[in-house]
C-alpha cells in the first residue's frame, strides 16, 4: 500500500493505491492521524487506484471520519473499483460514509 498526499486549497487529498488490509492499515491509519494532528480537516480519500479493502480498511475509514465530525471536518472518498465498491455496498458503508464516483464531484461543495 502507498499514500501519496496532495492538496486541493484546505481539502487534503490522499490516494491510496494498493490494498488496505490487515497489514496496511496501521501504516494507513498513523499517516491519515498525522494529517489530522497537523490540522487537515477535510480529507478527499481518493481510491482509484485502490485494489482491495478489508474490515481493517472499513474500520480506519470509520475511525477518521469518528474523530473529524466533532470538529466539523469531514472525510469524502471518491473513484471505487467494483471490487471496493461491493465491499461498501454489502458492508453499509456507501450509506454512512460520503462516496462519489470522481474528484469533481468529491470536489464540488467541499
Amino acid at each position: 500500500m502507498q499514500l501519496c498526499t496532495s492538496s486541493a486549497g484546505e481539502i487534503t487529498v490522499i490516494k491510496i493505491e494498493g490494498n488496505l488490509d490487515t497489514q496496511s492499515s496501521p501504516e494507513a491509519q498513523d499517516e491519515l492521524n498525522r494529517l489530522m494532528d497537523e490540522g487537515s480537516q477535510k480529507l478527499l480519500l481518493d481510491f482509484s487506484d485502490l485494489a482491495y479493502i478489508s474490515s481493517s480498511g472499513l474500520r480506519v475509514l470509520l475511525t477518521v471520519a469518528k474523530r473529524l465530525a466533532p470538529d466539523e471536518g469531514e472525510m469524502r472518498i471518491c473513484n471505487l473499483n467494483d471490487v471496493v465498491n461491493e465491499v461498501f455496498e454489502v458492508s453499509g458503508f456507501s450509506t454512512i460514509l460520503n462516496v462519489f464516483p470522481s474528484n469533481s464531484e468529491a470536489l464540488e461543495g467541499f
